[in-house]
């Protein structure tokens, strides 16, 4: 059954939870920032991110193992789950938060939001896809968007803006691989099943991240700071990550990228009016460039 023969109502579902989850997914961003001005570093938001959410996820998995048998070949699959999960989730994580100590929010959700383009560059270089027109003309819109938001903010925010930058742009680089390499094991094994085995994988590199660079007795957090990494760990991650799979599971990776072009949106407008993060006609025109490019990428005609 194509996509044009499915009834109505599974076609509007998708399109729900790739906006719902795209708005949640939008508001990590401002709960990190939150949690950094309560005194805690890259290192203890990320750890104390994922150990609240790895109990979820677990728990996910059991009630799943409950419903329906275990996926095939998943024994076979384990090392490609693991790598997934090193890569997509702790590796590119940890880059984000690293970079967002160091720049906006604005320019972090613009960064990270450029990593369908990497997809696009990764699919020529390991699978040959083509290399077409349209992509070189959304490369060159999104970076030149990019651009003029980075040569903004290093006459704002200081001379870590190069060094932050580059970090989150590491982080869309490590996802864009989660993405390609991911697809295919996401169809196989259903969004719930691969969601919450890589999500899980993922959560013990964070704890033995933590355990092998840090000292946990020294760890302090605050009751606005727990507040805020509940948040962070239950509506800007376990949430939407089910949600986004689900959505690219019913609607296609295409539909749920465009919708997806209404984050960065949301992110910046959360940043000026929570965190008071400066917004300029700079500001504005790479937002336009950024989302015009990529959506240029992701559109195509009937």
């Amino acid at each position: 059954m194509n996509r044009l023969t499915q009834p109505l109502s599974i076609i509007n579902l998708g399109f729900l939870l790739a906006i719902i989850g795209t708005g949640l997914f939008s508001l990590k961003s401002i709960f990190i920032k939150l949690a950094y001005a309560e005194g805690l570093n890259t290192d203890s938001v990320l750890m104390l991110r994922m150990a609240i959410a790895l109990p979820i996820y677990l728990g996910v998995l059991y009630w799943l193992a409950q419903k329906q048998p275990l996926p095939q070949n998943l024994s076979q699959k384990w090392l490609k789950i693991t790598f997934l999960g090193f890569i997509g989730y702790y590796l590119s994580s940890w880059f984000d938060l690293k970079g967002l100590e160091m720049i906006s929010a604005q320019l972090e959700r613009l960064t990270l939001f450029t990593y369908p383009i990497m997809v696009a560059l990764l699919g020529a270089l390991f699978f040959k896809t083509p290399l077409t027109r349209k992509i070189v003309i959304s490369l060159f819109i999104t970076y030149l968007g990019l651009w003029i938001v980075f040569y903004k903010e290093l006459s704002l925010t200081g001379e870590n803006v190069p060094l932050g930058t580059l970090l989150v742009a590491l982080a869309a680089l490590s996802f864009s691989f989660y993405v390609l390499f991911g697809k295919q094991e996401i169809k196989a094994m259903g969004s719930i099943w691969f969601t919450g085995l890589a999500m899980s994988v993922s959560s013990l590199f964070v704890l033995i991240h933590f355990a092998v660079f840090n000292d946990y007795s020294s760890l302090e957090v605050s009751n606005m700071a727990w507040l805020w990494l509940i948040l962070l760990a239950i509506f800007s991650t376990v949430i939407p990550s089910f949600m986004i799979s689900e959505a690219i599971h019913r609607i296609g990776p295409t539909q749920t990228g465009i919708i997806g072009s209404l984050g960065p949106i949301m992110t910046m407008g959360l940043a000026i009016w929570i965190l008071s993060e400066p917004f300029t006609i700079w500001h504005a025109a790479g937002m336009v460039f950024v989302i015009g490019g990529v959506s240029l990428l992701s559109y195509k005609k009937n």
